[in-house]
This record gives structure tokens, C-alpha cells and sequence, in this order.
């Protein structure tokens, strides 16, 4: 006797254990129909800025230089991508600048150890178009 009453007491609880933890109850969340939206397509940069005419400057001057050799957009190589040095600066006037004097004179340590080298055959203003396309490409 006292065996079924424990094994009652036993099944009591293992009913109320799965009705607490949301078995055998239905609500809005488990009846309603699962709906899948459209996929979000992705817009390419080029797609994001093709009237965009400081990406339009931008992108030609990077494309005739050797800039592609240490940089991507989306990732390192030698030197960071061009969306962490978008991350990390502001896109100012006095910050393109600085980032267009960089890529004339060169720099180091500011990235890690490698040095960029310098590029004195970049003018001024060919440098500032490309350090204001990079800029763009914040997240």
C-alpha cells in the first residue's frame, strides 16, 4: 500500500514536473505558423556606392597603386583591412590628414611591428582620396 502511494506520489509529481516546464500546454507561441521571411540579399560595397564619388576616386587610386598587396577590405594581410581602419578612425578632415601623411612618409608600430612602407610617389591629395574611400567602409 504504502508502495502505490509513494508510486501515485512519484507520478503526481513527474505530471506536474512536465505541466510547470510547458508540456501539454499550448500557447500562441508553439501553435502559431512558422513564417519564413525573404532572405535579406546583401548589397555589395560596389552596389552600396557606385554613384558615391569619393568611393568612385577612392577605389581607382587604390587600384593603380600597390596598396592591394598589404590591404583588403575584409581582412588582413600585412597590414589591417581597410574596415579596421575605418573602425578605429573617425572620418575627419584632421584624420585624413594624418592617415594620407602615413601613407606618404610611412609608419610603424601603430598596427603592430611591420612597418608600411612609405610612398612618396603618392601626392597629397591621390593619398586623402583614398584614406576618405577607406573611411567609408565602417561597419
Amino acid at each position: 500500500m504504502k508502495t502505490n502511494k509513494l508510486l501515485n506520489l512519484g507520478m503526481i509529481a513527474l505530471v506536474s514536473l512536465t505541466f510547470a516546464c510547458g508540456g501539454g500546454e499550448k500557447t500562441a507561441e508553439t501553435t502559431a505558423e512558422t513564417t519564413t521571411a525573404a532572405p535579406v540579399k546583401e548589397v555589395s560595397l560596389e552596389e552600396k556606392y557606385q554613384d558615391d564619388p569619393i568611393y568612385i576616386k577612392g577605389i581607382a587610386k587604390i587600384k593603380e597603386s600597390d596598396c592591394l598587396s598589404c590591404h583588403m577590405v575584409g581582412r588582413k594581410i600585412v597590414g589591417p583591412s581597410y574596415s579596421e581602419v575605418a573602425e578605429k578612425y573617425e572620418n575627419t578632415e584632421e584624420n585624413v590628414a594624418m592617415l594620407a601623411n602615413r601613407v606618404i612618409a610611412g609608419a610603424v608600430g601603430v598596427w603592430g611591428e611591420v612597418p608600411m612602407p612609405a610612398h612618396p610617389q603618392v601626392n597629397e591629395e591621390d593619398a586623402k582620396d583614398m584614406i576618405r574611400y577607406v573611411l567609408l567602409l565602417k561597419r
